[in-house]
């Protein structure tokens, strides 16, 4: 039987992406910069301190942008200590507030431009990225294709879409509609080049998942509904960390969207993997703490 609950998640937020053209951009924008301002991230005075010394970038998913995506994430790595950043990547025209919709290799382009900025900033020579979903994949990009491997250190991938997905079958109806993957490809090209097979993700796996010089952590969960089979996100290669959350704690049910935005288990796993040195064991507990 087609699980019709799965695949109408995915249609919801075409349709939450066409439904928000009617918001003005100057309101989301205004409240973007009140809660990053608050927050206190995205402060290009902070310098990277002797216990976290390299910066920490995070890159927001499919539909979100640089504020939302890490209310939860971003204060709990600047309360310890780190200096975080976060920008927003892949906008289209006419689409405020929900980003990361565009061309992924232009996105990656973005990416670059905003580490260079970040590290001259910071005076640091290498910075960490975090990432959810596309935001998880994407600086793969960056690091494979646009000289990122020289300036990144670790890249922490939450739920990302690193083998391309079917959006629990949807994908592979594609098939079965002509001209439907086209459409996909002109209006919003990020969908379409996440999907398992795309020409992108050929291109972005050929060779090997990995880059020599980088540190890979891919953080998932079992009940993952849009990145599926989940087991895609894993990585394979030198330097690389797979994490099922489930194996840390049994009865965590976040699902794709709650492990990168609420998740503090997941947080506090991302912290291990911003550094290594000082990890402690990741458990239910973590939750709370």
């Amino acid at each position: 039987m087609l699980p019709w609950k799965r695949v109408l998640r995915p249609l919801a937020a075409l349709l939450l992406t066409t439904a928000v053209a009617v918001v003005p951009a100057t309101t989301a924008q205004a409240a973007d910069a009140a809660a990053t301002s608050s927050s206190g991230w995205n402060d290009y005075s902070c310098k990277p301190s002797a216990a976290h010394p390299r910066p920490v970038v995070l890159v927001h998913g499919t539909l979100g942008n640089s504020v939302d995506n890490w209310l939860g994430l971003a204060p709990y790595l600047k309360g310890r200590g780190y200096c975080v950043f976060s920008l927003d990547y892949g906008q289209l025209p006419g689409v405020p507030f929900f980003h990361a919709l565009g061309p992924i290799d232009k996105s990656a382009e973005q990416l670059s431009a905003y580490v260079d900025k970040v590290l001259a900033a910071t005076g640091a020579a290498e910075a960490d990225l975090v990432g959810h979903s596309q935001g998880g994949m994407m600086p793969r990009y960056y690091v494979k294709f646009l000289g990122g491997a020289a300036k990144v250190n670790a890249l922490v991938g939450i739920a990302p879409n690193n083998h391309g997905t079917t959006l629990s079958g949807l994908a592979n109806l594609l098939p079965y509609f002509p001209g439907a993957e086209d459409l996909l490809s002109s209006a919003t090209p990020a969908l379409a080049q996440q999907v398992a097979g795309s020409d992108f993700m050929n291109k972005l796996n050929a060779g090997g998942d990995t880059v020599s010089g980088v540190r890979y952590t891919v953080i998932a969960t079992k009940y993952d509904e849009v990145v599926t089979p989940y087991r895609t996100q894993f990585l394979t290669g030198p330097d690389v960390k797979n994490v099922l959350i489930q194996d840390l704690c049994a009865v965590d049910i976040s699902e794709h969207a709650f492990l990168g935005l609420t998740d503090r288990i997941a947080f506090h796993e991302v912290a291990n993997a911003l550094d290594p040195a000082h990890a402690s064991p990741t458990t239910c507990a973590s939750g709370i703490s």
